[in-house]
């Protein structure tokens, strides 16, 4: 038997509070669903509870008994374990090396590999009949599919026999017959007596699986339902009530008649499942949705990073890029969320990083004072506070090192530019300063397709939001039907959110 509670628990990361009031109890043999928006704090609590991250504030109570865990290990050891969306796998191991890493059998001294391949068959025969019979325990993770690395994910936490599992979108990745064997587990496990947490952007998924329902909202906890008296209607509303919205921009809406910039006919990637939609001339279209369900694959199959099929057209002649270049011929342009990895050269000077989309334009030998120039007044337009254009990169703040990727791009005059949740990690001053700049970007024409994690942008800032569920399109919100609630509601994949089905509207079809 188990019993953990979590009171009013608090984690800061500086000024930034992820977790203000978090609450959370599971009792052996029940199915805890844990809710929220984007931001709500379910994965700081998660992560708390599970030893990856120390609270500021409040308490951990274990069997009535006060804890702490300063690391997953002594979670762990104390029966309390978590399967991520994020794997935690190792490529080049294989399943049972993986399922055992650190808690391997063994046998005078030496790992006993003939019983953790035994053991390791019979945890992969639970899921007997949604997997390739082929997935054998010597097989390498690195030949998996997405699907199949998420049930070894899922074996790995069980193989430690926990008393409490926190399931943390871990159905994202996998078919229905899957989740619907997971589920079966599932009701298993509980019968048992373990304690489960159920973390899932699915509403149909914790209607079928949960007792109750912990929601939160801002980083607090809003309270707790039996699910089995509660709608999905009023679940939302736990999610949204009471939310404070970002002032909306007043602006006028982009006219009919505005040419299409980005016409994009059924998109299929190994995330995407037929995704359709256009984008005019000075329109500020938002990609919306819980993380993880298609955005970003969407902005990069379109920017020729990843492959994809469907069709895709520009100012009405049909392209398919396979490789960024060639977009960036095309005058589309690509600003990442991720600036340390995806945006950014941290140990070269901010002036050569405005310079690397643009070396070409600068000649051989390069023009550096052309170049230094035009750096220097894109740098003022932006606000970007710096010693000098000679200066590290990586000496910039937050703000301010975004400011360098959004300007990089800009110097190419973009007519087309596709945001990846660009304010991630972003001070408030700064995020004003980046509202402004796509302002004036609409109104010089640019089309704008705007992936935002934070809810309260898309909702400030766009005329139009398309909703993304599970790789798809699942509500086009406009006009007055942009609200926290159809765009929450629609997220989640509950039924009664107010808007356009994808492809309501008629589209024109490009020329070729």
């Amino acid at each position: 038997m188990v019993t953990l509670s979590a009171q009013h628990l608090v984690k800061r990361y500086g000024g930034v509070v992820a977790l203000a009031d978090g609450n959370l109890e599971v009792q052996s043999g029940q199915v805890v669903a844990l809710l929220g928006a984007n931001g709500s704090g379910k994965s700081t609590l998660s992560k708390i509870v599970t030893g990856v991250v120390a609270p500021n504030e409040g308490q951990l109570l274990l069997d009535g008994q006060a804890t702490s865990f300063a690391s997953p290990l002594v979670a762990r050891r104390a029966g309390i374990t978590a399967v991520y969306q994020e794997l935690s796998l190792v490529p080049e191991m294989t399943i049972s090396e993986n399922i055992w890493l650190s808690h391997e059998p063994m046998r005078l001294g030496r790992i006993n590999r003939k019983a953790m391949q035994q053991r390791t068959q019979a945890l992969l025969d639970l899921f007997q009949g949604t997997i390739p019979a082929s997935l054998i325990p010597t097989t390498p993770v690195y030949n998996l599919h997405p699907d199949e690395r998420q049930i070894v994910e899922i074996l790995k936490a069980i193989s430690q026999d926990p008393r409490l599992v926190i399931f943390d979108e871990a159905t994202a990745s996998l078919d229905s017959s899957q989740v619907t064997r997971l589920f079966e587990l599932i009701n298993r496990w509980k019968g048992e007596g373990m304690a489960i947490v159920f973390v899932s952007h699915r509403m149909d998924e914790i209607f079928r699986v949960a007792d109750t329902a912990t929601v939160l909202r801002n980083g607090s906890h809003v309270g707790t339902v039996d699910i089995a008296e509660t709608s999905e209607r009023q679940l939302v509303q736990m999610m949204i009530e009471g939310a404070t919205a970002m002032e909306r921009e007043a602006r006028e809406p982009v006219a009919a008649s505005a040419p299409i910039r980005l016409h994009v006919s059924d998109l299929t990637t190994e995330q995407l499942r037929g995704v359709s939609f256009e984008l005019r001339d000075g329109e500020l279209l938002g990609i919306g949705g819980l993380q993880g369900q298609g955005q970003s694959d969407l902005l990069l199959a379109i920017f020729g990073a990843i492959p994809f099929q469907g069709r895709l057209a520009l100012g009405g002649k049909e392209v398919h890029f396979s490789h960024p270049q060639q977009a960036m011929k095309q005058d589309v342009a690509f600003v990442p969320g991720d600036r340390g990895n995806e945006g950014l050269l941290l140990i070269r000077s901010i002036l050569d990083n405005l310079m690397l989309p643009s070396l070409r334009e600068y000649g051989v030998p390069l023009r550096m004072q052309r170049a230094r120039a035009q750096a220097g007044d894109v740098s003022d337009d932006l606000n970007v506070i710096m010693s000098s254009l000679d200066a590290p990169v990586n000496s910039l703040s937050g703000g301010n090192a975004q400011k360098v990727v959004i300007g990089k791009w800009l110097l190419r005059d973009p007519k087309l530019l596709l945001l990846n949740d660009p304010t991630k990690g972003v001070d408030v001053g700064a995020k004003g300063e980046f509202y402004s700049l796509l302002s004036n970007l609409r109104q010089q024409g640019t089309a704008i397709l705007f992936y935002s994690s934070d809810d309260e942008e898309l909702l400030g800032l766009c005329d139009r939001v398309l909703v993304m569920h599970d790789g798809r399109i699942s509500a086009e919100l406009a006009g007055e039907n942009v609200t926290r609630e159809n765009l929450v509601s629609a997220s989640m994949g509950a039924a009664h959110h107010e808007a356009k089905p994808p492809g309501a509207s008629q589209h024109e079809e490009p020329t070729a």
